[in-house]
């Protein structure tokens, strides 16, 4: 426990100290962030706001930990690796997309079936791993007490997972400091459920990393916050998702983790929702998606966020009941 509260200390610091670094760079560059064209008016303030602010996480996340294998502090273990490389494998499927949108002045970025290819190719790899690291691909409700295993069609449902997860948190990253909050406060609690999974190789290494990244996130929420001074781009939002979902399925909470990132869940089917409904009637249930923006109107913008961040912490406290007592 001492060690995963020295972590989320090491994590903050470096984080702050990545982003006063950083930021004057991302500003000089001018790597500003596009705006949807349905919001410029509401966000014409975010117009010239830097993006790729991912990396104020990642790098001191990524640094830290190398720095204590490199020293001998933690094992890596296979279990480790694949927590790690899902985490920079999809940053830097992020930061691609970043970069091709600044670099092309406006918000298109890699193509919907590119970017699914790279998600397709890195989870082939992470599930190669998953089973060389001696996991078996089960499908396990750990209050049921139900195990499932499915062979290789556990490869499909990491995919499915990976790229559910990691696009949920793009699609609500759309307010200042909305994301990265939700995100510190699930991995905080995957982090808990972590320390508690005793038959996971190397999960006291994957619990230091998780409170690394939640102490770089709150770093992260110092620049992030409402007015926002930079954003975390696609290079943080993959990677964040991509890490929950690999996390769940590690640890064997997969279905826990629709009850810990609910608020992920909820923007992601209202967006889902809204435009399947739009092609079959041409009309809308929700006058934008995602729905935070819906809120937006009827309310200021750092209101929507903290009500938000509310209910991700109580449904983080409602899967902390069932994955550690239960």
């Amino acid at each position: 426990m001492m060690k995963c509260i020295l972590s989320t200390m090491v994590g903050l610091i470096l984080s702050l100290l990545t982003g006063f670094f950083l930021l004057p760079i991302l500003q000089e560059k001018k790597f500003h962030q596009r705006l949807s064209i349905y919001l410029e008016e509401k966000h014409h303030s975010k117009e010239n706001v830097p993006t790729m602010g991912g990396l104020i996480f990642i790098l001191p996340t990524v640094s830290y930990l190398l720095f204590l294998v490199f020293f001998q502090k933690i094992e890596m273990s296979y279990n480790l690796f694949i927590a790690i490389f899902a985490f920079v494998g999809y940053a830097i499927i992020g930061l691609v997309d970043d970069y091709l949108i600044i670099y092309r002045k406006n918000n298109k970025g890699l193509s919907e079936m590119m970017k699914l290819l790279l998600q397709i190719l890195l989870a082939i790899f992470l599930f190669y791993y998953f089973m060389k690291a001696g996991n078996e691909p089960l499908l396990w409700i750990h209050t049921l007490g139900f195990k499932w295993n499915i062979g290789w069609y556990y490869g499909l449902f990491i995919l499915l997972v990976l790229i559910s997860s990691s696009n949920a948190v793009n699609i609500t990253d759309g307010l200042d400091g909305l994301a990265g909050g939700l995100s510190a406060i699930a991995f905080f609690t995957l982090g808990i459920i972590t320390m508690m999974t005793g038959w996971l190789e190397g999960y006291q290494e994957i619990a230091i990393f998780l409170f690394t990244l939640v102490g770089s996130l709150i770093g992260f929420l110092f620049f992030n916050v409402n007015p926002a001074k930079i954003f975390m781009g696609d290079t943080g939002s993959l990677a964040l998702g991509a890490l929950l979902g690999m996390i769940a399925i590690l640890t064997r909470h997969e279905v826990l983790l629709l009850v810990i990132g609910v608020v992920f869940v909820i923007e992601t089917l209202t967006c889902v929702i809204q435009r399947f409904y739009y092609k079959l009637t041409k009309k809308r249930i929700f006058p934008i998606t995602p729905i935070h923006h819906t809120f937006e109107r009827y309310m200021p913008e750092r209101e929507v966020v903290k009500i938000f961040w509310v209910v991700g912490l109580l449904a983080s406290l409602i899967s902390l009941l069932f994955g550690v007592w239960i």
